[in-house]
């Protein structure tokens, strides 16, 4: 069970990467918003450098004093190896009397009074929540529920151990966190040494810096923040999907190209609008809501480890989310990118709808942030960082880039910040020539590359796969795999995993395979042909673990044959007087991605495992196999991580019948329960047949409304509108029908009720009534 920490910050100063992406993985309330933490961890040994890391931080503070019996930072002096603060020389008292202090030096009085009035009220509510948790429980009966990051964790009986404290004190008896309004930074260890514990050791000897939170001082000699923000600057937590079905790409260049940011922001770097704050009133304590009860499958980190379905009862506000996390990736916010992923993956795995920010509070991996934004969500209908993308043409120019094959996230902001590029027709007019083939075919048929595929299309794709793998190897089997897989109603890309039984028929097959599709005509470019795994054999690629490799990781660990190909129907109606009329004449089928991957069989389970998974599946897949069992899990095969030897978990009772078989095995001998392909879907990509379904909805409902004359509570209007739309979403999600709602909405009474509600019902295609 991971510890029941506060919302925590972890401070990467000293801190190996590697080391640091585990700790973010392991700290079960993490948060990458400091003025959000109650908790700081840091290898931090003095006061004085806690809090400079807290200012550096822009988090201002006034220094708690008697924490731990002491003043001034008992903590400071103490070494990382252990010797303890009274072993050390006696300190110089504090001088008690008045200093003086030069006249042109201005005095900021920093107390209680300059905290605002939102801050007063949440202190006194958390100490308020802080009292009913102590030691004299009687009016327990009417305290108010509270949430796992508020319930105070009781130190367990001391024994002698290694992680026993070692500056014990009287206070080890009370609770590990009182829930005061004041911010702890906490040496790591204390938090290592917890976890091999098992449990939450006393802070007793590890606090360094106990503050409360204050007001900024009003004059500091720090630099003044640009006037106007640079280009970039304006968003960085929300992405928005770029409208290709109302505008071309190609449209004309709308920004002057001489306006041009020499720096991209950074993932650090500036907002439009502060951090969203969860709001609380007394009622909400006085009479706490009945939360259902959270399924044990929630209550782990893995997502590999729970069933998480492709439709769920919260998939309007997932929506936002995965909006935001995209934007994250354009702006290259690593750990914001892997934050939102995590809280994605718990709130879909929810098997119930949320009606309370509480409830989220409740949800593994997510913070008081994620809260706050289902509160907005609840409250107005939509979230305003992803409004605000919604209106910014940066983000939108970057998120063209970003879909084009072939350039991805770093390539975007490239070709925005580095070569000064607005618009497709900027790259095809002063840079095509230094675009790497993949992305030439990415910006040709861009337009293309953006349509969905149907799942009958996906189908008839692998069936032409399969067949021309059994004319050139009799006794190939074959899966289709991503999220046609997982069951999603259309998909970007075909992904498709061939092999056979018989190992030394995958040798080159890849090849073999390709030439026979282009021979049908159905592949108009091969972009990539890759035959490693072929030419070493097959065998399992040398590694020498987590000891050879400085970053852990041998070079070409994922190496499997592939080919990436566009791919074309060669067949049309007309194609016969079409061409009989002119021998060059156009297909007019739309261009397709395909990627066709061939596996040696004893790996073909991990392969078809690695393919299949939601991204986050496959995060927490590989940080499960490293933290639980000592190995290295990817696609190609399973090895230890001491010496990079390969394990067999699939040969186990001879080979494997068929690629389910010895996907399964991959699942056992791992040691997990089976998930169905369409229990994986963590949910990294946006649903975008769903996202414009409620735009459809939406604009439908705000039109009918906008005829109607005399009304007069436009506001009244505009929030029914929202609220009509997440409750059509909330019931569309629960008999996962989405793809079958043909008309945005059918208008059962045109007039208003109580001058504010629009009665609407979803139309379906049977006409039944769902």
């Amino acid at each position: 069970m991971p510890l029941d920490l506060p919302i925590t910050y972890l401070l990467s100063a000293h801190i190996p990467e590697e080391r640091r992406l585990q700790l973010e993985d392991e700290i079960p309330h993490l948060t990458y918003d400091i003025t959000e933490a109650r908790l700081v961890l840091g290898r931090v040994g003095t006061k004085k450098r806690a809090e400079f890391e807290l200012r550096s931080r822009k988090l201002w503070t006034k220094e708690v004093k008697g924490t731990e019996g002491e003043e001034d930072g008992i903590f400071e002096g103490q070494e990382s190896g252990g010797r303890r603060q009274e072993e050390g020389p006696a300190r110089k008292k504090r001088r008690t009397g008045p200093t003086k202090i030069p006249d042109n030096v201005e005095v900021v009085v920093l107390d209680s009074s300059t905290e605002s009035e939102a801050e007063e009220e949440e202190n006194e509510k958390r100490s308020a929540r802080g009292r009913s948790g102590s030691s004299t429980q009687s009016e327990d009966v009417q305290s108010p529920v509270q949430s796992p990051r508020q319930e105070i964790a009781s130190s367990p009986p001391r024994e002698e151990s290694p992680h026993t404290p070692r500056t014990p004190t009287a206070s080890q008896e009370g609770p590990v966190f009182n829930w005061d309004d004041t911010v702890k930074v906490v040496k790591l260890t204390w938090f290592e040494e917890s976890v091999a514990a098992g449990h939450m050791l006393p802070l007793d000897g590890y606090i360094v810096y106990e503050g409360r939170r204050i007001e900024p001082p009003k004059h500091q000699n720090v630099m003044k923040p640009p006037k106007s923000p640079l280009p970039g600057e304006i968003i960085s937590r929300a992405r928005s999907d770029s409208p290709h079905a109302s505008s071309s790409p190609f449209s004309k260049r709308s920004y002057p190209r001489n306006q041009l940011s020499e720096h991209p922001p950074s993932s650090q770097g500036s907002v439009t609008r502060p951090t969203p704050l969860l709001r609380q009133t007394t009622s909400e304590h006085d009479n706490p809501p009945e939360l259902p009860p959270i399924p044990d499958y929630l209550k782990t980190s893995y997502s590999c480890q729970r069933p998480t379905p492709l439709y769920t009862l919260n998939d309007p506000f997932i929506e936002f989310l995965v909006r935001i996390r995209q934007a994250r990736i354009l702006t290259n916010d690593e750990v914001g990118v892997r934050a939102y992923s995590t809280a994605i993956a718990s709130l879909a795995a929810y098997p119930h709808s949320i009606s309370s920010a509480e409830e989220v509070l409740h949800l593994p991996g997510c913070s008081e942030r994620i809260a706050a934004l289902w509160q907005e969500f609840n409250d107005t209908g939509h979230i305003g960082a992803v409004d605000d993308i919604d209106n910014d043409p940066e983000m939108q120019t970057l998120n063209i880039f970003y879909e084009i094959w072939g350039v991805g996230p770093k390539g975007a902001r490239d070709f925005y910040y580095k070569k000064g590029w607005r618009d497709l027709d900027d790259v095809v007019e002063f840079g095509w020539n230094n675009l790497s083939r993949v992305q030439q075919i990415g910006v040709k048929y861009y337009e293309e590359f953006q349509q969905k595929i149907p799942r009958d299309e996906v189908e008839r794709i692998g069936a032409v796969i399969l067949k021309a793998a059994n004319t050139v190897a009799p006794g190939c089997q074959m899966t289709i795999v991503g999220g046609h897989r997982r069951g999603k109603p259309e998909s970007g890309d075909v992904d498709v995993v061939v092999s056979n039984p018989d190992e030394t028929v995958t040798l080159y097959l890849i090849q073999r395979i390709v030439e026979e599709i282009e021979r049908q005509e159905w592949i108009t470019h091969t972009l990539l042909l890759s035959t490693a795994n072929s030419e070493r054999n097959q065998t399992p690629v040398s590694w020498k673990g987590d000891l050879g490799h400085a970053g852990g990781f041998g070079a070409g660990f994922d190496t499997l044959d592939k080919a990436l190909v566009v791919w074309q129907n060669p067949e049309w109606p007309s194609r016969e007087e079409d061409l009989a009329a002119d021998p060059r004449a156009k297909n007019p089928n739309v261009h397709r991605r395909v990627d066709i991957i061939v596996s040696p069989w004893k790996t073909v389970g991990c392969a078809v495992a690695g393919w299949t998974s939601g991204t986050t599946f496959q995060r927490d897949l590989r940080r499960y196999v490293k933290a639980v069992l000592g190995l290295k899990f990817d696609s190609s095969g399973v090895r230890r991580r001491d010496d990079g030897a390969w394990v067999d978990l699939e040969g186990a009772g001879g080979k494997a019948p068929d690629m389910l078989t010895a996907e399964k095995r991959v699942f056992e001998g791992l040691g997990l329960e089976w998930r169905e392909p369409s229990e994986r879907c963590t949910r990294t990509e946006e649903m975008r047949n769903v996202s414009e379904e409620l735009k459809e909805i939406k604009g439908a409902i705000a039109n009918i409304a906008g005829e109607m004359g005399g009304a007069t509570d436009t506001k009244g209007i505009s929030d029914s509108v929202d609220a009509a739309v997440k409750k059509i979403a909330v019931a569309a999600a629960k008999v996962e029908i989405y793809n079958n709602l043909t008309l945005p909405v059918h208008v059962a009474d045109s007039a208003l009720v109580d001058d504010t509600v629009l009665v609407i019902s979803p139309y379906y295609n049977d006409d039944k009534d769902r």
